[in-house]
């Protein structure tokens, strides 16, 4: 009996580059859990998990939540039965010390990451994509002033809302956002490379041809 082959698999990827809407696909194409660090983060605080309560007490008093924290909820995650065949993290490691945790704890699992897939996408494209977002602010719906504008200015198609711009979209807060990335996670490209694990993209065109791209990838690379 042949053992059944397994596919971990991580996104990288500045703020805008579209890493959500490619690892949905990819959830979707491999039957694999997408695991967000934001989303099992709130799931941990609303669940108060002895992590959950520490992260609480950190965001509550408007500190950073610790590497030890986010690395402890990413492996308890990990351990669930759901990522036995593999998974798709989007969003973690964040930091050089994040990826070398994620291997420490891989290896105690007897599993390692298969392949990295950096999402590339020029700065000024970033910025133009983020810088235009809109929300109602009464049903949340999003729209685009570019590529998704609402049928009259500043209102809401659905409910007729008003839309506002969040305060993470605004330039000066992507700006910073993206010197992060740079400062912070762009690094870990170098170290994956290293390991001959990364397999980049360029995520600028539609959706769906990005997403073909990345089937095409993964095909090549043996996934």
């Amino acid at each position: 009996m042949t053992e059944e082959k397994t596919l971990n698999l991580i996104l990288l990827g500045p703020p805008g580059a579209g890493k959500g809407t490619q690892a949905k696909m990819l959830t979707t194409h491999f039957n694999l859990p997408q695991i967000s660090t934001g989303d099992i983060l709130r799931t941990a605080v609303k669940e108060q998990t002895p992590l959950g309560i520490k992260a609480k007490a950190l965001m509550d008093a408007g500190a950073l939540v610790s590497d030890e924290i986010v690395i402890g909820i990413v492996a308890e995650r990990l351990a669930q039965a759901d990522c036995d065949r593999g998974f798709i993290l989007d969003g973690f490691p964040r930091t050089l010390r994040q990826a070398d945790a994620l291997q420490k704890l891989l290896l105690v699992r007897g599993k390692k990451i298969d392949h990295v897939i950096s999402v590339e996408v020029d700065k000024e494209e970033l910025l133009t994509r983020i810088t235009g977002r809109l929300t109602c602010r009464h049903c949340g719906r999003g729209f685009h002033v570019a590529f998704d504008p609402p049928k009259v200015a500043g209102s809401c198609d659905s409910c007729a809302g008003e839309l506002y711009q969040r305060k993470d979209d605004t330039e000066a807060t992507m700006r910073k956002r993206l010197e992060v990335y740079e400062q912070q996670t762009a690094p870990l490209a170098a170290y994956y490379a290293r390991e001959s694990l990364l397999r980049r993209i360029n995520g600028t065109g539609p959706i769906e041809g990005i997403q073909q791209g990345l089937l095409t990838l993964l095909g090549r690379a043996g996934a």
